[in-house]
Formats: structure tokens, C-alpha cells, sequence
């Protein structure tokens, strides 16, 4: 058993929460982009309110520990470490609660360098319990639009874990795609299980698009989000997002094993 308080040192050791990579310029950037409904960072979220600048920031400090201040415009940006915990708690209650109705789930993640890894763990105990972890929409072509213009990605998966890569890059299966805030991909394999007369997710989990994307369509979605991912953040506040956890999204995807570990034994599906 991973004790919180052993997590809680693991969080600020790793830099997964306490001052993170992040840069306070990059977080203040997103939320004015998100003010501006910039569908960039809006990640296929449709806010049912207008969020300014100074919205934002107050919910981020409220979910993340982020400074307040909107005078305090650059260094490291900062996740409270105690807010972390608690929404993997939420986070665990939430996979418990699919493991015990056997509900089909669906793993996606826009950054399958990183968190690939910790995804793919939480796959393996929820099938593990009968959950049916969803493969659909495998092979398809997606056009996403990039700071380099539209590209076209194709959807793979890695041991239950959806993600995007790029044809030709790597061959199906290994662990490296695409890094992508597009909601296109689970918009993509939802209209594919459609399509298909197939099993829809009764809980997406992932990050990014994938979890505003499957929330905005109404499936009940959790997932981490950094500091300059206001947009998970406005979903959990207006209920299209059931849990978010502020997490710093970028470090290594060893240093994510003990949350795996963590909310396993809290969802009681350790084996």
C-alpha cells in the first residue's frame, strides 16, 4: 500500500505538484485564450457561461493552488499538492464505481509520451474486473489542425490506451504517437461505435480532448490536467467533467507509476 502521505512527498519530489515546469507565462496565456473562446485550448469544451481572465484564474487557484494574483506573471507556476490528493481520491471512487457496475470504459490520452503509461495501468486492473475497455475506430484517419496546417493522424492503441500517430512514424502498437489537444479522436471513435451499432463508454478517462470532448457529448469523462489546461477545469465547474486532477502533464512517465499504485489501492483494484 502507497500511504498518502509517502504520495504526497512522491508529488513534490517528482515535481507532479508543489512549484512545477510549467511556466506562470504559459498558464496566464491559456486563460486569455479560453477567455477569447479560442478553440485551441477550449480542447471541444462549449462553456455554458462567458469565463474572463480574472474568472479564471480564481477557479484555477481554487483547483490548482495557483497564485491568485494577476500580478504575479512569471516563474514556475504551483499545484497544491493537497488538492492533488483529494481529486485522486475522487478520481479512484469514480473507476471503482465503473468496476463494480462493469462498465465499458474508454482510455485515451494526448500525451501518450508521458502518461501513456499510467493510463494503460488503470486498463489492465478495469478489465481485469470485467470491465470492456473499447478499442473501436482502430486505423482510422483523423485530419487535426496544427500550427503546421491540417494533418493526418491516425488513431492506434496501446495495451486499451487510444492515441494518435502520425502514418508511417512508428508501426502500430509501440508506445509513441502524437502529442494532441484535439477533441477530433473521441469524437471519432464515439461516431465509429454509432456507426457500428457498437458499445458506447459509460466513462471516458484521459486528458486533454479527450475528457472535454466525451464530456461535452454528455459521457461521464475524469482526467489530469496541468495549469495551463483551463479547460478540464470549467468542465468540473460546470458539470460536464466529473474529476479533474491538477497534475503537471510533462514529467518523466516513470514518475506517474505511484499514482497508478495510489489509486489502484484506493479503488480497491490492486492485484
Amino acid at each position: 500500500m502507497l500511504s498518502t502521505g509517502a504520495l504526497r512527498a512522491h508529488l513534490l519530489a517528482a515535481r507532479l505538484a508543489g512549484p512545477v515546469a510549467t511556466p506562470r507565462e504559459t498558464s496566464l496565456r491559456s486563460y486569455r485564450l479560453f477567455a477569447a473562446r479560442d478553440p485551441r485550448v477550449l480542447l471541444g469544451l462549449a462553456p455554458d457561461r462567458a469565463w474572463g481572465e480574472r474568472d479564471l484564474l480564481r477557479l484555477m487557484a481554487d483547483k490548482c493552488g495557483v497564485s491568485d494574483d494577476p500580478g504575479h506573471v512569471s516563474g514556475p507556476d504551483v499545484i497544491d499538492p493537497e488538492r492533488t490528493l483529494a481529486a485522486l481520491d475522487a478520481f479512484a471512487e469514480r473507476l471503482a464505481g465503473a468496476a463494480e457496475r462493469r462498465a465499458p470504459v474508454l482510455f485515451g490520452t494526448g500525451h501518450p509520451h508521458r502518461l501513456l503509461g499510467f493510463y494503460a495501468g488503470l486498463a489492465d486492473a478495469l478489465s481485469a474486473a470485467g470491465c470492456m475497455v473499447l478499442t473501436s475506430a482502430q486505423g482510422r484517419c483523423v485530419d487535426i489542425t496544427t500550427r503546421f496546417g491540417v494533418r493526418t493522424y491516425n488513431l492506434d492503441y496501446v495495451r486499451g490506451v487510444a492515441l494518435v500517430r502520425e502514418p508511417g512514424v512508428r508501426v502500430p502498437g509501440s508506445a509513441t504517437g502524437a502529442h494532441t489537444h484535439s477533441p477530433l479522436p473521441v469524437r471519432a471513435v464515439l461516431e465509429e461505435a454509432v456507426k457500428c451499432r457498437g458499445v458506447l463508454p459509460e466513462l471516458v478517462v484521459g486528458d486533454h480532448g479527450w475528457v472535454c470532448g466525451a464530456g461535452q457529448l454528455g459521457i461521464e469523462a475524469i482526467g489530469l490536467a496541468d495549469t495551463d489546461d483551463p479547460a478540464l477545469f470549467v468542465g468540473e465547474a460546470e458539470g460536464q467533467v466529473s474529476v479533474v486532477v491538477p497534475v503537471d502533464d510533462g514529467v518523466r512517465s516513470d514518475y506517474y507509476r505511484p499514482l497508478t499504485r495510489y489509486v489502484l489501492n484506493r479503488a480497491c483494484l490492486s492485484r
